[in-house]
């Protein structure tokens, strides 16, 4: 009985140390940087390294002091029979629960990491007791930390194909490609500080960031970044939050004043009016199309190509009290061509549609005046006290990696992130248009095209987001229409548009598309 315990309690530990797991990607770090040579310690291990109890705390306390008498027996008080029933009690219960592993063939390492990953959850010990005899519920444990998520599920012919938000998992092959280029190893020392230059107006931006985000914009031409200050957010969702903050009137310093008009052009995104009036701010308010604005003073929002259509805009406003935060989140070479650098008062941009990486959740603004660079900092201090620095350093190795692939001789021509996007992006739109026509009972926005400065050559525009529309007379609700077989889409009414349209994300895995617009080419 006390090798089979012995061996039931190794399986057990070896079951649930992946508290201190990364992922497959990175490496273990061993205290002195290097990697580690084998798996984590076991309890056994950790106990001779000063850490939890192994079997011999169960031993008794209570032993007579002084010496052994030779060829006595050692009398041992009731209380280690106790402990010794309660630990018999746990190793039969976790053996009964275990049974299947010690009952069959002894499996590799490899698959049992397999079947842990497999099950998202399991029993930690089954029902067993504690030391005071209490029989004890069940514990559920999560998935080993070893296993990442991998966003949504696999899809089937017969699966709901969700396109109402735009996951940009069409880059996961591309970046599987690249090998090593983008990934980071940080050790548990290092971006520990809140702070990462003091003598920066964004105090929380990692240098390397701040550094690869103009060299990339520079390579692309899409935006001019001499003379302006990079703020990093948590998305570009947050620097959004941000500006609506910097540029409203400061508090108590017009008595009585009316909250900030904010308006977009409709379509516009389904977002801003949400996130505008989530807090009823008393510094602004989402006052709608900004075709039918009436007044002076106001915040407009001008995102270029546009989420939903795809179009290319402009400020329609003008007036001197009147400002504008250009969102160019889709301004990239895989989406529409480069016609002009952007020089903006503030511009934003993020990973999320960039390169693909919406999971690390970094967004980044070029603003000209340092005043209001300081507020909207500022806004991010009080908001989260800063922007992670572990996305940051990883945000930073990603756009590396886009520019390296461009601008060192040695690189791949393979791991030229745009070049895969546009490839990707004109094949989806054409599969698109052909089932739109095929069906009959959609339309689509005409293609338009621009010569590309960055290409060299005239480039179709091929949006992230299809703008659809239902003309069968007897739909007035194109996405519940759509939900009825399955597809999920957002209906133009969430972005001030007429219900008949709605807004189809081109970006999910090729399993999901295919099934799409398949399922599309077949409604009539």
């Amino acid at each position: 009985m006390p090798s089979a315990a012995l061996h039931l309690g190794t399986a057990l530990e070896g079951s649930f140390q992946g508290a201190g797991d990364m992922v497959p990607s990175a490496r273990l770090l061993t205290p002195n940087g290097g990697a580690a040579a084998g798996p984590a310690p076991s309890r056994r291990e950790e106990t001779a390294n000063g850490g939890g109890p192994d079997l011999a705390t169960l031993r008794p306390t209570n032993r007579p002091r002084g010496k052994a008498q030779a060829g006595k027996p050692r009398k041992r008080a009731p209380m280690w029979n106790l402990q010794a029933a309660v630990f018999v009690s746990v190793v039969l219960n976790v053996g009964l629960l275990l049974q299947h592993y010690v009952n069959s063939t002894a499996p590799s390492h490899h698959h049992h990491q397999e079947h842990l990953q497999a099950c998202p959850m399991h029993l930690d010990a089954g029902v067993g007791r504690n030391r005071r005899g209490r029989q004890e519920e069940p514990q559920l444990s999560m998935p080993k930390a070893g296993a990442p998520s991998t966003g949504k599920p696999a899809v089937t012919p017969d699966s709901v194909i969700n396109l109402d938000h735009g996951d940009p998992t069409m880059f996961e092959e591309f970046w599987r490609g690249t090998g090593s280029a983008a990934e980071i190893v940080i050790p548990g020392w290092q971006t520990m500080s809140y702070f990462s230059d003091v003598g920066n107006v964004c105090w929380f931006l990692e240098p390397g960031l701040d550094h690869e985000v103009r060299r990339l914009h520079r390579l692309v031409g899409n935006a001019a970044v001499d003379g302006y200050h990079v703020l990093v957010g948590t998305g570009s969702t947050q620097l959004f939050m941000a500006a609506l903050y910097a540029l409203s009137p400061r508090a108590g310093s017009a008595a009585g004043a009316a909250p900030m008009s904010v308006v977009s052009t409709a379509p516009y995104y389904s977002s801003y009016p949400a996130v505008t009036d989530f807090l009823q701010s008393g510094l602004f308010r989402w006052a709608g199309d900004a075709n039918t604005f009436k007044g002076d003073t106001y915040i407009e929002l001008v995102c270029s190509p546009n989420n939903p259509d795809g179009a290319i805009r402009e400020a329609v406003l003008s007036s001197e009290s009147g400002i504008a935060v250009h969102d160019l989140a889709y301004y990239w070479p895989q989406y529409t061509a480069i016609t002009k650098r952007a020089d903006h008062d503030i511009m934003l941009f993020t990973v999320s549609k960039s390169t693909g990486h919406a999971g690390t959740r970094i967004g980044w603004a070029l603003v000209k005046d340092r005043d209001v660079a300081k507020r909207m900092t500022k806004f991010i201090e009080l908001n989260t006290i800063g922007v992670s620095k572990d996305s940051q350093l990883r945000a930073a190795k990603v756009l590396r990696a886009v520019s390296d692939a461009y601008e060192l001789p040695e690189m791949k021509e393979a791991h030229r992130l745009f070049d895969y996007g546009r490839r990707k992006m004109v094949e989806r739109w054409s599969m698109l248009r052909e089932a739109a026509a095929a069906s009959g009972i959609f339309s689509l926005p005409e293609e338009t095209s621009g010569f590309c400065n960055f290409t060299k050559e005239m480039a179709v525009t091929n949006p992230a987001f299809a703008w659809l529309r239902c003309d069968r007379e007897d739909v007035e609700d194109c996405a519940s229409f759509l939900r009825g077989h399955k597809i999920l889409t957002r209906s133009g009414s969430q972005f001030g548009a007429d219900p008949r349209y709605v807004r189809v994300s081109m970006l999910d895995r090729d399993d999901a598309y295919d099934i799409f617009v398949k399922r599309l080419s077949s409604l009539q």
